[in-house]
């Protein structure tokens, strides 16, 4: 029996992990290039010269990646401000400048009177939002669409209280990337977060957003349009796509190891892998390292609504409580949990789960300390 389980581990599809901000393992020269150069350009302090702002979040895409490493998530919130109506009914307020509220400006559009973007009186759902981690986020662009797919329940036929759906972008393709699953790729992720949180513009979308829905005075803008090549936004891109994921952490014994796997058999038995899918098989990839291999994010990547406690702004294709459930994968990185950082411990972080949620945070309350003990040593391993 013990041959038989070594032998299906060892036939398993491998994984492309690493230390925390490390490159996918075997990748070719060219690539790992391609990898560094990103990362210089993601790691750059950027000017209005060379296209910050005028309006902006932050001048470096790794103010908002950086811990415990570049690539990583971080504690700056990004403010979305949206009105919700009821269901269907998300309004993005796109003629006062979007949901992304952009809370600083350059010298140039200060002396304007301008120092900031305000949020909208017409918003009625507002949410502070905590970057994500980046790591083994190429993994994820890799799964095949029908997989995820194939966890989608939305009229809950099974019964089981768990109704995950898609995530859509504004063109219809399915999302699997942002709090609400709202971009399909990582192309679009990144041209998203340049234009966003730097107010550079890119090749795609080569104007300036506006101040809440006033165009930005010329003056206020040096640099010619679009600010950043194609061949820069796609080493950016590749930088991302090249992250590994992160490894378990190793045990220092047998007897932690016990613990933890405690821990793993809990986070089933109360169930917490309902959303958080253990394990996807990516696709065919031209790259290597992506190809074919076992991805532990501990997400179905689907929209679930976790209860009124979480409701803050809504999505394209999501309620105010409804969010794309959290990858575990490098959790113990991180300082904060849940979508704004509310939560500074595990144990907090499970109460806040309700709606599709309840059951298995229910479950979290009737286990005995040993029990929850091992739970908490299991995530602290992710």
């Amino acid at each position: 029996m013990l041959a038989l389980v070594a032998a299906c581990e060892n036939t398993a599809p491998p994984e492309s992990v690493g230390d925390f901000g490390t490159p996918l393992p075997g990748l070719d020269s060219a690539r790992l290039a391609v990898f560094e150069q990103g990362r210089t350009l993601f790691d750059t302090d950027f000017t209005p010269e060379e296209g910050l702002g005028p309006l902006f979040n932050q001048r470096r895409c790794s103010s908002c990646h950086d811990l415990p490493t570049v690539g990583g998530e971080g504690e700056e919130p990004i403010t979305k401000a949206t009105r919700y109506d009821g269901p269907g009914k998300c309004d993005l307020l796109i003629e006062f400048g979007g949901d992304n509220i952009q809370e600083s400006a350059t010298p140039l559009l200060q002396a304007l009177g301008v120092p900031f973007e305000e949020i909208p009186d017409t918003a009625n759902a507002i949410a502070a939002i905590r970057p994500p981690s980046l790591y083994g986020v190429g993994l994820i662009e890799a799964i095949r669409e029908a997989d995820i797919r194939a966890a989608e329940d939305p009229d809950d036929r099974d019964g089981d209280g768990i109704s995950g759906k898609a995530g859509l972008t504004r063109d219809g393709h399915m999302g699997r990337f942002g709090k609400k699953a709202e971009f399909a790729n990582l192309p679009d992720f990144v041209d998203g977060a340049i234009r966003f949180e730097l107010g550079i513009t890119t090749p795609g979308h080569p104007f300036e957003e506006t101040i809440n829905g006033r165009p930005v005075p010329p003056e206020s803008d040096p640099a010619e349009d679009p600010e950043i090549d194609a061949r820069r936004l796609g080493m950016l891109t590749d930088y991302v796509r090249y992250l590994a994921a992160p490894a378990r952490a190793v045990m220092e014994s047998a007897a932690a190891a016990d613990t933890v796997e405690r821990g793993e058999r809990v986070f089933e038995a109360i169930g917490c892998t309902a959303c958080h899918t253990p394990a996807f098989t990516t696709g065919s990839s031209p790259v290597e390292a992506l190809s074919g291999r076992t991805v532990r994010l501990y997400s179905d990547l689907l929209l679930h609504d976790m209860g009124e406690d979480l409701a803050t702004a809504c999505g394209l294709n999501a309620s105010p409580s409804e969010w794309r459930t959290a990858p575990l994968m490098g959790l113990r990185s991180r300082i904060n949990y849940m979508h704004d950082g509310r939560a500074g411990s595990y144990d907090r972080a499970l109460r806040l789960h309700g709606g599709e949620a309840a059951r298995a945070r229910a479950g979290y309350f009737q286990l005995s300390e040993t029990d929850q003990t091992a739970l908490f040593r299991f995530l602290a391993s992710l």
